[in-house]
């Protein structure tokens, strides 16, 4: 790890020539407002001519594909990389996201798991009537061949949590060429994940990272041959009718009691499924709907909810999410407006608990909601806050557009029903949070539904 003049980390580009300084610079603080490190911004110029070094490079060979992904998750989640230990890489994402150092070095964990079985898992997505290799076809009457849609993958990349970067892995296993952009808010991941990749031997114009201003970033999108693009709502607006975009926006993950269903037994899951992780990502509960009287659930998870410590992301204990005290202060403003009308039974009067060094903890939010469709089930934000509302089974519909669906439940028929909506991505039936996950389990779907297509050859 190099430093600056002024004692930051050094953070250049990753290009396909490899590490790139620029003049155009951009400060990383962390939550307290302390510069970190200067990241270095790419023009547009650069970022074509990356696309091109990486559109003409070859992949390696599956085999070689798993050997090289397998030592560089190794090397990620706990090797050195770049000169930096993994718990020194831990703890300044800690300090620059504000995502508690547990929470971290579980995601971290997630990471270099996922890299170890990225080729198993990506051709989890090929049709069982395809084949991988053209030679594989020559068989009597063909086959189908499973093939790459092209050869450049853009990545538009989030700050919300280290595990986010599991979602381009499939796409090397798959031979693709990748390049990312990284959040200018937490970078780290993502340029200790290329690095790694660049030191277990994949070459430089195999994978790279591309730090661009917003004006440029719609130029690495339009190099590339597919992308994918995680944000907020107006991301999928933005991109949503394209073909060659795959959109990442808000999971409104959610959890539904039916009749019956004793508390005791699902409130250790209730709470993981808002809390896990600081509440910080798409698969944390947003919503929990209740078929019969909410309050007691409602209650419940806010006296849990209420016994998380208010601590810096360093410290061991800590639990929840840290943010610079004016970004919490308008998350919080957001929320006062947004909850209008809905009853609070935690967080009512503020979630903002400052930590005296220009920081604050987002503390946890409950409210209970008197109807199921109420728009403030579909608000998400990135700390624990989660709407309890009734339900009934002619609310089915409210269930709709959920990336993770946690559902207590013996009915046969609803479960059914639920597996049949196009819009709901994972169902949990039972005990298992909405955050709970694998490798080789689709996300939002397989990757490989989206990065490749099958075509028919007939080779005698």
């Amino acid at each position: 790890m190099s430093v600056t003049a002024a004692g930051l980390i050094d953070l250049p580009a990753l290009g396909a020539g490899g590490e790139y300084r620029s003049h155009h610079v951009e400060p990383v603080a962390d939550v307290t407002g302390r510069a970190v490190a200067e990241l270095s911004l790419v023009p547009g110029l650069f970022v074509q001519r990356s696309m091109k070094s990486l559109r003409g490079a070859q992949p390696p060979e599956p085999p070689a594909r798993a050997e090289l992904l397998a030592e560089a998750g190794r090397l990620f989640a706990g090797g050195t990389v770049g000169g930096v230990s993994a718990e020194t890489f831990r703890r300044t994402v800690a300090a620059v996201s504000g995502m508690p150092i547990a929470a971290v070095r579980e995601a971290t964990d997630r990471v270099g798991e996922y890299a170890a079985a990225a080729c198993e898992s990506a051709y989890q997505a090929r049709p069982v009537g395809a084949v991988d290799d053209w030679r594989d076809a020559r068989a009597p009457g063909g086959s189908g061949v499973w093939s790459r849609r092209g050869e450049v993958l853009a990545v538009h990349a989030p700050a919300n949590t280290p595990a986010v970067h599991t979602a381009w892995l499939d796409a090397l296993a798959l031979g693709y060429r990748v390049a990312v952009r990284p959040s200018r808010r937490e970078p780290f991941t993502p340029h200790r994940l290329v690095l790694a990749l660049r030191q277990a031997g994949y070459r430089n114009d195999q994978v790279v990272l591309l730090p661009t201003d917003h004006d440029t970033a719609d130029r690495l999108i339009a190099e590339a041959d597919v992308a994918i693009a995680f944000g907020a709502d107006e991301v999928v607006r933005k991109y949503g009718a394209g073909t060659f975009v795959l959109p990442q926006g808000p999971g409104r993950s959610k959890v539904l009691l039916t009749e019956g269903t004793d508390l005791r037994e699902c409130l250790d899951t209730l709470v993981e499924s808002v809390a896990a992780q600081a509440g910080t990502g798409c698969i944390n509960a947003t919503a929990v709907f209740v078929e019969g009287d909410p309050r007691p659930v409602a209650e419940a998870i806010a006296a849990r909810l209420s016994e998380l410590p208010s601590l810096p992301p360093g410290d061991e204990r800590a639990a929840l999410p840290v943010r610079p005290r004016d970004d919490a202060r308008a998350i919080d403003d957001y929320l006062r407006a947004k909850a209008a009308g809905a009853e609070p039974l935690l967080g009512g009067e503020t979630v903002v608990a400052e930590l005296g060094d220009g920081s604050a903890v987002l503390r946890p939010a409950v409210y209970l909601l008197d109807h199921a469709d109420a728009p403030q089930a579909r608000t998400e934000l990135g700390f624990p806050c989660v709407w309890v509302a009734p339900w009934r089974r002619a609310d089915l519909s409210v269930l709709r557009h959920t990336l993770s669906l946690t559902v207590f439940t013996e009915d046969t028929g609803l479960i059914g029903a639920l597996a049949g909506e196009p819009t709901i991505s994972k169902i949990h039936v039972g005990a298992h949070p909405t955050t709970w996950t694998r490798p080789g389990l689709p996300h939002d779907g397989y990757l490989g539904e989206f990065l490749m297509r099958t075509k028919a050859i007939i080779a005698d």
